[in-house]
């Protein structure tokens, strides 16, 4: 009885598992044909685009112009290294749009403060394009402690004048740190004999290039093979030069209503003592504490103590 029983139930269970299958087997949907897809009632739709056979910007690779000069030198393009060397820097600052575009901005309020010190030091006016690509025309600060628009090392400034101390940082007074920088550009073409040599000399130091000229028996920058960032850096200020002269040929669409204008007219407020605190010696001048800063960045601190009684010019925005 207990095996009919047995034999019934695995009889059922069977039964029940081939019908499950058979279930299954209905309601597959077939992989060959058409999918479907289910959309719920009072969804919008739209038909979706259909893919771009082309990339989403067109990209062309900057004119290579025939010929290339800087401070009167011109760019070897017999001299394939030299010629590629070029390329690389105008393509990473053509690419470079945002950047690029503020040295445009930036330009037309500092280039003619910076040119007139140039010209009265004796030093080519294409030496303005070296504070770009040192500072991108900002006081900017280095990893190395390097301070201002012509990145001044304390002791480097303070060789050429320059007065460095937590209080007072000349290095950041455009004036006085440009008139600084032909001083050691000057010393380095004497020392150098040309303006690339003391372009490069500015990144690594005469000491170093002057070794480096002396092992290898180079007399042209071109010529040398130095470390990879003073080897691409005369040739990036020559790309520099050569996009911001020529800003349309390489795709920079600028109207004078774009750039920078000069800063408002300010008067000169001579200190002799100290100044307990500036945020108060603003407003006495009628002006904020960070239009203070702004027209004098090279006041450091809140306050100056001037313990050696040096007479300062301070720059007080007058909103004309």
């Amino acid at each position: 009885m207990q095996k009919f029983k047995n034999l019934i139930c695995y009889g059922l269970g069977a039964a029940t598992v081939i019908t499950i299958i058979m279930l299954t087997s209905y309601t597959r949907p077939d992989s060959s044909a058409p999918k479907t897809t289910t959309i719920p009632p009072h969804t919008e739709t739209t038909e979706a685009a259909p893919k771009p056979n082309h990339p989403a910007q067109d990209v062309y690779a900057p004119e290579m112009p025939e010929t290339v000069e800087f401070a009167g030198e011109a760019l070897p393009m017999d001299n394939f290294d030299a010629k590629e060397r070029f390329d690389r820097e105008l393509i990473s600052n053509c690419f470079r749009h945002s950047a690029t575009f503020l040295f445009f901005k930036k330009a037309n309020r500092y280039f003619p403060i910076i040119e007139p010190i140039l010209k009265a030091n004796g030093v080519p006016d294409d030496m303005k394009y070296l504070s770009v690509a040192e500072s991108a025309l900002s006081n900017a600060v280095s990893p190395a402690g390097a301070r201002g628009f012509w990145q001044f090392m304390s002791g480097s400034a303070k060789e050429r004048n320059l007065e460095v101390n937590s209080e007072v940082d000349e290095r950041y007074h455009l004036e006085k740190a440009t008139v600084a920088a032909c001083k050691y550009l000057k010393e380095a073409h004497k020392e150098l004999g040309s303006w690339t040599l003391a372009a490069a000399s500015y990144n690594m130091g005469k000491a170093g290039l002057k070794k480096r000229m002396r092992e290898q028996g180079g007399t042209t920058y071109f010529d040398l093979h130095l470390n990879s960032e003073t080897s691409r850096y005369v040739s990036r200020i020559m790309a520099i030069k050569e996009i911001m002269k020529n800003p349309t040929r390489y795709g920079f669409h600028l109207e004078p209503k774009d750039l920078y204008p000069a800063m408002p007219a300010f008067k000169i407020v001579t200190v002799k003592g100290s100044v307990p605190s500036f945020p108060e010696f603003a407003k006495e001048n009628k002006t904020t504490y960070r239009m203070l800063k702004l027209y004098n960045p090279w006041l450091r601190k809140t306050s100056l103590t001037n313990k050696y009684n040096k007479t300062y010019k301070i720059r007080i925005p007058t909103g004309e």
